[in-house]
């Protein structure tokens, strides 16, 4: 299946023969389901944190000296977001009457209803529009701001007084308010966009930072990276046979977030905060986002210098009030139970991982994934975030778990990417490699399949230490769809 000529251009590509033979064979075998012994919960996984608790853990991190960076991952485009628009437009353009097209495509209908309330109105309104299919191709297309088709990012999103912002902006302020080192005033922010795009980005920071660093006095260090070719994975057709393109190459897609994973690796940070670019508020209600970053913020710092604090112990000696000791953090902070002959070598492998404590809110019914605890190969649990994809939908046992999970997972990470020594991880050799899964798509009119990795806060973390934090909803408020922003918490 893979000739002489395919391997001289995987060769050029940066790919072995190996990584391409292993995904092939996965398209045949499948991805194994996790085995998920239940949901996390407040009664167990997911720490719910009292007043004074909160005071303590945002004073941790207040009093943190370390380096900081904001980690965003902002690839995306923005069709997803525009699909609602994008089918009334191709209504509307096929002579639909636009009272049936409003009738039968409600999203359209609260769109055109309050458009003066998005923040890109005014640039819109430059257009010369007489109706609203010619207003939606002026939105969408290249024939005017051409919003379906760019980056998320760098977007507006939100109408203030005197001025507008778009995702970017927002998050170099968020930085500014937490994610800055104090000594210095330095803030770090790392961008990873897709390759058509990083141009965009350059431009609005460009416009953006001196302004921003004036008005917050931060000097901003802002770094873009793009997924790399390399992580790209092999697609097949229906018989599992490697799809080729018309000169004979292979078909390769990217890889999903947890492609991602390499641009992660190449931080050297102490601490990684990591969120997604369309998860934003205005500046105006900013504070409860601000005030919680530092408080899981400072859950990871508590927990990973007892981390290095067991790790050093158990490095020289540790008597056996010690050791228990050891064993009831993993059970009541990590949620890991260990079996009863656990050893030093046991614990320290446990113990010199990278951590994350990821915020939890309520399940209000967004889409996504959760938090859960999982039964574990070698007979210890962990915490793990999980995708629908990543279940056994024919155990009625699995689904029922599932479906029993009270907290969503809003994306919303702190992560300590270092051990005991100052050292990096090797992110890498922490990801579960057989936690991708294999999703359809069209190439040429044909189904095909592809792979994606591991997902980044999902088995690309698997092997991390990992604490769960309730965090209030106030501080989850994505924009999945273009009237997201007529939420409240967009509208100032």
């Amino acid at each position: 299946m893979i000739n002489e000529n395919d391997l001289q251009k995987l060769n050029e590509a940066g790919k072995d023969k190996a990584t391409v033979q292993e995904q092939l064979n996965r398209f045949e075998t499948g991805f194994p389901f996790l085995n998920i012994k239940s949901a996390a919960s407040i009664k167990r996984g997911i720490l719910k944190l009292s007043a004074d608790e909160q005071k303590k853990f945002e004073a941790i991190y207040e009093n943190f000296g370390g380096s900081k960076i904001k980690f965003v991952p902002a690839s995306g485009a923005a069709s997803r977001m525009f699909k609602s628009l994008f089918e009334a437009k191709e209504a509307l353009e096929s002579g639909a009457d636009e009272a049936l097209v409003n009738g039968k495509n409600s999203s359209a209908k609260q769109f055109f209803d309050n458009i003066t309330k998005f923040a890109f109105y005014d640039e819109l309104a430059k257009y010369k529009i007489s109706s609203n299919v010619e207003m939606l191709k002026s939105l969408l297309t290249a024939q005017g701001l051409n919003y379906g088709n760019m980056p998320k990012g760098v977007l507006l999103f939100h109408k203030y007084e005197n001025f507008k912002r778009t995702p970017f902006e927002e998050h170099l302020v968020e930085a500014a308010k937490y994610a800055h080192e104090t000594r210095t005033k330095t803030a770090n922010l790392h961008f990873t966009v897709s390759a058509e795009h990083v141009a965009l980005f350059e431009n609005l920071l460009g416009k953006t930072v001196k302004s921003y660093g004036g008005k917050y006095g931060i000097d901003y260090r802002v770094n873009f990276s793009t997924q790399k070719k390399t992580t790209d994975t092999i697609a097949v057709d229906q018989n599992n046979a490697p799809c080729r393109n018309t000169d004979g190459s292979l078909v390769f897609y990217p890889g999903g977030h947890g492609a991602l994973l390499d641009n992660l690796n190449e931080i050297d940070s102490d601490i990684v905060f990591i969120k997604n670019v369309d998860n934003v508020v205005p500046e105006t209600k900013l504070a409860e986002t601000v005030r919680w970053k530092k408080i899981i913020a400072g859950v990871l710092i508590d927990a990973s210098n007892k981390i290095n604090e067991y790790i050093k112990c158990l490095q020289t000696g540790g008597d056996a009030d010690k050791i228990n000791e050891i064993i009831e953090f993993f059970n009541t902070k990590l949620c890991i139970d260990l079996p009863k002959n656990a050893n030093r070598e046991l614990l320290l492998a446990k113990l010199n991982r990278p951590v994350r404590v990821c915020g939890m809110v309520k399940n209000e019914g967004e889409p996504g994934g959760g938090p859960f605890v999982i039964s574990e190969k070698d007979g210890t649990t962990s915490l793990q975030i999980l995708e629908s994809s990543q279940i056994n939908k024919a155990s009625k046992d699995a689904m029922e778990i599932f479906a029993s999970s009270t907290h969503f997972n809003p994306v919303d990470l702190v992560c300590r990417i270092k051990n005991h020594k100052g050292e990096k991880f090797n992110l890498i050799n922490f990801r579960d490699d057989s936690t991708g899964f294999i999703s359809e798509k069209s190439k040429a009119g044909k189904a095909i399949k592809v792979m994606e990795l591991p997902g980044l806060w999902n088995g690309a973390m698997s092997n991390w230490n990992t604490i769960f934090v309730e965090t209030p909803t106030e501080t989850f408020n994505p924009v999945k769809t273009v009237n997201d922003l007529l939420r409240e918490q967009h509208q100032i």
